[in-house]
C-alpha cells in the first residue's frame, strides 16, 4: 500500500490526507498541537460563539463544495444573510458604504470626481508589462490613488492585513491580475467572463456545472467553524492522526521518507513513500534540514503580518445598527483599527438576542508590534475607537478575548516568484516530497482545500507513472 506522512493537522493536512485516504493512500498526520484544525478553532462562552482565528470563508472553488458534498450531514453550511454584502468604509470620522454599482460608484465621497472620470477610460489602457508589478502601482495605473486608497487599501487591509505595496498582484490576487492580462481591462474582463460562462453553458453543460459550484458564496459553519474540522477529523482512526509531535525532520533515502519525532518524550520514526508539509515556511528549514543553505533562505523569506484579534461581545446592543459585514478603516486613516466584523449581524446564534459580536483586527504589516503589546494596553487601544466608530460611548462589553498571532498571513510580495522556483526544483529533485501550506496557492480557507485536491492528485499520477510496466 502507498503510504504517505502529512506534517500538520489543519485544513490543509486534512484535507490532502482526506483525499489521498479516499484513493487507497495509507495516511498518517502528525501534528504538533494536541487538537486539529490549525488556525481554525472555535470559543463558546458567555452565549457567544467566536473563533480565534478565520471567521468565514469563500465557496470560490469546485473543491470547496464537492468537500461538503463528501462530508455531507457531518456539517451544516451557514451562509451569510444578505446584510453581509454591505461593505463599509471609514474616512474622516464616519462609515461610507462602499459602492456595488454604477450609481453609488457616481455618488460615493470615497473617490474623487478626477478618479470618478478615470474609471471610465479603465477599458481602454493597455495592460501592464511587469510580471511582477505591485498591486498599489496597477490600481493607480489603472483607476487612480483614491480607489487604492480608500477600496484597495482596506481590502487588503481585510485579505492580508497587508500593504499594497508590497505585495505583487499575480501572486496575491491572481483573478485581478489575469483580467487585465487576458481581457486587457477590469471592466471588460468581468463582462467577458460572464458571456463566457453563459456560452459554456450552452456549448459543455458539464463544464459548466463544474464551475458553477465555485459559487463564491460566503459561508461559516452552524454552530462554529470547527464542526468542519471535526467532520474531516472524524474520517480518520486515532492511529492516524498523531498528535503533539515536535522537532520534526525528514531524510530522503532511495525509495523512501524517513520521519523523526518526538511525541510524549519518545522519539519515534516512520518511512513512507511520500511526506507533505502543510506547515508555515519559517518551519521548513527545521523539517528539512537536507535543503541547501540558500534553498532554506528563499523559501523562509516570506514575510508574514503579525496580528490581534479581539472578540468583543455585549449581551445588549446600544450601538449603530451593525447590518453589514463590518466596517474596514483604511490606513490613510492612521486608526489603530484594521477593521471590524459584526458578526452577529449575518451569522445566526453568535450572541445573545439583542447582543452583538464583533471581531477586531490590530496590527499588521505596518503596525507589527502591537501584538507584543499586554492585554491591558490593548483594551486601551480597542474600545476608545469602538466606542468612537459605533457609537458606544457609555457602553462596557461583556465579552473580551484576545488573540495573538506572530504568523498570520504571508505576504505574496516580489520574493514569491523565487520561492516557487525552488519548491517546484525540490520536488522535481525527491519525488514523493511535497512543500505544501499558504507558503504558496492562496492564504483562504477555499484555497487550502483546493490545494489538498490538488496534492492527492498530482501525488496519484506521480506514482501511477512509477508503476506502468516497462517496456523491453
Amino acid at each position: 500500500m502507498k503510504k504517505a506522512i502529512i506534517i500538520g493537522a489543519g485544513l490543509t493536512g486534512l484535507s490532502t490526507a482526506w483525499n489521498l485516504k479516499k484513493t487507497g493512500w495509507q495516511v498518517t498526520l502528525l501534528e504538533r498541537d494536541l487538537r486539529t484544525g490549525g488556525a481554525i478553532r472555535t470559543y463558546r462562552e458567555k452565549d457567544f460563539i467566536f473563533e480565534s482565528g478565520p471567521n468565514t470563508g469563500m465557496i470560490s472553488h469546485p473543491e470547496v463544495a464537492e468537500l461538503f458534498e463528501e462530508l455531507g450531514p457531518d456539517i451544516e453550511i451557514e451562509p451569510a444573510n444578505e446584510d453581509a454584502k454591505r461593505r463599509l468604509i471609514w474616512k474622516n470620522g464616519r462609515w461610507h458604504d462602499l459602492p456595488s454599482g454604477l450609481k453609488g460608484g457616481i455618488t460615493t465621497p470615497l473617490f474623487s470626481w478626477k478618479d470618478k472620470f478615470r474609471l471610465l477610460t479603465e477599458p481602454f489602457r493597455k495592460p501592464g508589462k511587469d510580471p511582477d508589478e505591485t498591486l498599489d502601482k496597477l490600481v493607480k495605473r489603472r483607476m487612480g490613488k483614491t480607489f487604492l486608497d480608500y477600496a484597495v487599501d482596506p481590502f487588503i487591509l481585510g485579505i492580508y492585513a497587508g500593504d499594497p505595496s508590497l505585495l505583487v498582484t499575480r501572486y496575491a490576487l491572481p483573478k485581478l491580475y489575469n483580467l487585465e492580462q487576458n481581457y486587457g481591462s477590469f471592466i471588460k474582463g468581468s463582462l467577458k467572463k460572464q458571456a463566457e460562462k453563459m456560452q459554456e453553458k450552452k456549448h459543455d453543460p458539464q463544464l459548466y456545472k463544474y464551475h458553477q459550484k465555485a459559487t463564491n458564496e460566503m459561508f461559516s459553519m452552524s454552530g462554529g467553524l470547527d464542526t468542519l474540522i471535526k467532520a474531516l477529523t472524524n474520517k480518520f482512526t486515532d492511529d492516524e492522526i498523531q498528535l503533539g509531535c515536535h522537532k520534526l525532520t525528514v531524510c530522503p533515502a532511495e525509495d523512501h521518507y524517513t520521519v523523526k519525532f518526538e511525541q510524549h518524550g519518545e522519539i519515534k520514526t516512520m518511512t513512507s513513500q511520500a511526506v507533505i508539509t502543510t506547515t508555515g515556511a519559517h518551519e521548513i528549514p527545521s523539517i528539512l534540514p537536507f535543503l541547501r543553505d540558500d534553498e532554506k533562505q528563499k523559501i523562509n523569506n516570506l514575510l508574514y503580518a503579525r496580528v490581534v484579534q479581539v472578540s468583543v461581545g455585549y449581551n445588549e446592543w446600544r450601538g449603530i445598527p451593525l447590518r453589514a459585514f463590518g466596517g474596514l478603516v483604511p490606513s490613510k486613516e492612521h486608526r489603530d483599527v484594521l477593521g471590524i466584523l459584526f458578526l452577529s449581524s449575518f451569522l445566526k446564534n453568535r450572541a445573545p438576542k439583542g447582543g452583538a459580536l464583533l471581531s477586531v483586527f490590530l496590527g499588521g504589516v505596518r503596525n507589527q508590534d502591537i501584538v507584543d503589546l499586554k492585554d491591558e494596553d490593548i483594551r486601551k487601544l480597542v474600545l476608545p475607537e469602538l466606542q468612537r466608530m459605533l457609537m458606544t460611548p457609555d457602553s462596557q462589553p461583556d465579552l473580551m478575548r484576545i488573540f495573538r498571532h506572530n504568523h498570520a498571513i504571508p505576504q505574496y510580495s516580489t520574493s514569491t516568484g523565487e520561492r516557487l522556483e525552488v519548491v517546484n526544483n525540490i520536488q522535481k529533485q525527491f519525488p514523493g516530497l511535497i512543500v505544501g501550506g499558504n507558503l504558496r496557492d492562496g492564504i483562504g480557507m477555499a484555497d487550502r482545500i483546493r490545494q489538498g485536491f490538488t496534492i492527492a492528485r498530482e501525488l496519484n499520477e506521480l506514482y501511477a507513472k512509477k508503476e506502468e510496466p516497462s517496456i523491453t
